[in-house]
Formats: C-alpha cells, structure tokens, sequence
C-alpha cells in the first residue's frame, strides 16, 4: 500500500455536558465558552496544510469546532461521524447507568434505544473507506465514542478495542501509514502542544516532523 496521506483527527471542544460526564449521543448542544476558547487555537494550525477534504459531523459541537478552526466554508457534514447513539442512557453519566447495570460500558454491554457497538463500527468503516479513496491530507471533527471506534477500525482490529483508547475533549490525533501498515501517529494530544506538532510537520522534514508529533502525543 502506497498512501501519502495524513488523517487529523479532531475531538470537538468541551460542552456543559461533556464538562459533568453525561453522556452526549444525539442531543445537539453547542460548545461552552472554555470549548470555544480551546477551539479557537487550531485557527493558525491548518492554513498552511495542504488539506483536500474536511469532514465533520453535522451536530453542532463538532462543527462549530470546525467553524473556529477556519474550515467549515470547506468541510462536507458526514451524518456518519455523528456521535454513537445512547438511546435510554443519553444525558446521564456512567455512574448513574452502573447503580443500574454494574460495569457498564458502552464498548461492552448493550444500549437500550441507541445503537450497538457493531453499528457504530459500520459507520466507521465507511467513513475510513471514503478517507483512503482521497491521496493527501483529510481533516476529520467528529466525538469522543465515535472516534474511538474509528481508530479500532483504522488499525482493523475489532471495534470494542475503543475501550483501550481514552480520547478527552479538545485533542488532536493523527493517523497515517508507516510503510503498508496503517498507523496511529499520535493520539489524544492536547490541542496546544498538538498544534505545535502539525505546524513543524508542515514547516519541517515529514519525520523531524512525525517525531514531534509522536513525542507530543505521549
């Protein structure tokens, strides 16, 4: 496999919910002024990025990250990338949903109303299929369940792997190949230390560049 491009992959900026561990599948709330904020430092980062297709969910908290990074008036709404749907269990936390189902997980017990796990996986499939159809860099706004399916998938391993991949509010991660292979260049990094990586990845040789990148995201 020969793929010269690089996916950025960006967690949308905290929300009221988000904030108090409620869980936030379909319910389209805006981000809150602190996510705003967090938001706002990925405007400087992409313009120098040569990027040939911008993604997001349509649910308001991922696109107005996608609007603050400078990107919406170039970015396709995906319904695919839409946060995975909690059905009975969205708005409360999982503290609340274990005083009735111990040990529960979304990766690992089902969901009243909402979608299964292997839903969730399809979706992800088809939006990593759509992404290595493109030869350069693609910028993907999307949450923190769904993407986490996603890097499961990128990698082919089985969906519930996104239990393994703790992804907070307000990160930057990065997938892209190390020769056939497809990789998780960096994950979870914080939107400032993360920035700074994709600026001298653009600015820099690909791998002084791939270096930082790694070393920001540990």
């Amino acid at each position: 496999m020969v793929n010269k491009q690089t996916v950025f992959l960006v967690r949308h900026g905290r929300t009221t919910w988000a904030e108090s561990g409620r869980h936030t599948g379909r319910t389209d709330i805006p981000l809150s002024p602190e996510g705003r904020k967090e938001a706002a430092i990925l405007e400087p980062v992409f313009e120098k990025v040569d990027i040939c297709l911008v993604l997001s969910s349509p649910l308001k908290r991922a696109f107005e990250t996608c609007e603050i990074a400078g990107l919406s008036g170039r970015a396709r709404k995906e319904p695919d990338l839409m946060e995975w749907d909690y059905g009975k269990y969205e708005g409360l936390t999982t503290g609340e949903i274990n005083e009735k189902v111990p040990n529960w997980s979304v990766f690992t017990h089902p969901v009243p109303g909402g979608e299964t796990l292997e839903e969730v996986a399809l979706r992800a499939d088809r939006v990593i299929a759509r992404i290595r159809l493109q030869d350069g860099n693609i910028v993907v706004f999307s949450h923190g369940h769904f993407l986490r399916v996603m890097a499961s998938r990128w990698l082919g391993l089985d969906p519930s792997f996104g239990k393994f991949f703790p992804l907070g509010t307000s990160t930057l991660s990065v997938f892209d190949y190390e020769h056939e292979y497809p990789v998780i260049r960096t994950w979870n990094g914080p939107l400032l230390t993360s920035a700074c990586a994709v600026s001298r990845l653009e600015d820099g040789s690909p791998e002084e560049g791939r270096e930082t990148i790694e070393q920001n995201g540990k």
